[in-house]
């Protein structure tokens, strides 16, 4: 099974303020992208750089690609059967406003064919938007459309809890 899985978020914000975002992920406190608060914390081994590696919660990758203030780029390397990247962008549109886009582009195979459209789609979609929501109020000072978890959402925290 192949997943192609997009999230975007225009920002009314210049590139360098947006790619500031995704330098930022996993600097602790000073991750200003990654919605630590609701979510298992991003962490590295070191800090964000081509070979770090780390993850959030069961998901585990490792720093493939880099271009500071534009793109990272994560290969998997757990759970079992995701076997692909994500990855963060900021794609400037004109002077003011920035596309900040997240691809998610992997097969699934083995355990990953259940658990990925049972239960990782929806916690991803969810943590995504959260990180977009997160984007778009430090850059913005406000979210236009806060995203809201679904019942379903809901349902599989309290069970991973």
């Amino acid at each position: 099974m192949a997943v192609y899985n997009v999230h975007e978020r225009l920002l009314t914000t210049g590139a360098k303020e947006v790619g500031a975002l995704i330098d930022s992920l996993s600097a602790g406190a000073a991750d200003g992208l990654w919605p630590h608060a609701n979510w298992p914390a991003m962490e590295f081994d070191r800090p964000l750089a081509v070979g770090a590696t780390g993850g959030h919660g069961p998901v585990r990758y490792t720093v493939t690609a880099y271009v500071p203030g534009t793109w990272v780029r994560f290969a998997f390397s757990g759970p079992r059967g995701f076997d692909g990247f994500h990855e963060f962008t900021a794609l400037p549109v004109d002077g003011e406003r920035t596309m900040l886009r997240h691809t998610l582009a992997m097969g699934v195979s083995g355990p990953a064919r259940l658990t990925w459209p049972l239960a990782y789609r929806w916690m991803h979609d969810a943590c995504l938007e959260d990180a977009l929501d997160r984007a778009e109020s430090a850059r913005t000072g406000t979210v236009a459309r806060p995203a809201r978890w679904s019942p379903y959402v809901r349902l599989l925290r309290a069970l991973a809890r």
